[in-house]
C-alpha cells in the first residue's frame, strides 16, 4: 500500500487555485476511482491515464487506486488533471522516484502518452507561483503562455516518457 501527493492547479471562472492530487494504492480488488467533485472529463481521465501508462512502457498497477482532488468542495473540470494523476500513480507505485514538493503538473494526455495543451494556463501558473510552486510542468504548446510569469521555472512537456526522463 502506497500513498503519494502531487500538486496541480484548478480554474474556477478566471480564478485559479491549488489542487492537491492524492493517490492511494492498495492491494485489494482492482478499481480506479476519482473523488473530489470531478466532472465527466475528469472521470474520463481514468481511461486516458491507464492507456497512456501502458502505451508509454510503464506497468499499470494492479489493485485499488483512489485519487482525491482536494479541496473536495470545489468542482474540478476538464482534462488538465491527467498528468498529475498519472505522475501520482507512478510515484505511489514506486515506478518513479523524485521530490515533487515544490512542483506542479498540468496537462491532458493522449492515449499514446503525448501531453496535449489545456486552457487557462496563465492564471494557473500565476496562482502556482503565489502558492510557493518553484517548478511547473505544462504541455509544450502552453509553454510560451506560461513563461510570461517570472519567478517560476516552466518546463514544456511533450510526452510522459520525456517527463520521466527529465
Amino acid at each position: 500500500k502506497m500513498f503519494c501527493t502531487c500538486t496541480s492547479m484548478g480554474l474556477l471562472g478566471i480564478n485559479a487555485y491549488k489542487v492537491a492530487v492524492e493517490v492511494d494504492l492498495s492491494e485489494s480488488f482492482p478499481g480506479f476511482d476519482i473523488v473530489g467533485l470531478p466532472d465527466v472529463a475528469v472521470k474520463e481521465s481514468r481511461d486516458r491515464v491507464r492507456t497512456a501508462i501502458i502505451n508509454s512502457g510503464f506497468d499499470f498497477p494492479i489493485g485499488k487506486i483512489v485519487v482525491n482532488l482536494a479541496p473536495s468542495d470545489i468542482k474540478k473540470a476538464g482534462s488538465l488533471y491527467d498528468l498529475p494523476i498519472l505522475i501520482g500513480i507512478l510515484r505511489a507505485d514506486g515506478q518513479i522516484d523524485c521530490d515533487f514538493r515544490d512542483c506542479a503538473f498540468i496537462g491532458e494526455l493522449s492515449l499514446s502518452g503525448a501531453v496535449k495543451s489545456v486552457k487557462g494556463v496563465l492564471p494557473m501558473v500565476i496562482a502556482a507561483k503565489e502558492n510557493g510552486v518553484k517548478d511547473i510542468y505544462v504541455p509544450v504548446d502552453n509553454c510560451q503562455e506560461a513563461a510570461i510569469v517570472e519567478g517560476v521555472n516552466v518546463y514544456g512537456v511533450e510526452s510522459l516518457k520525456q517527463l520521466v526522463d527529465h
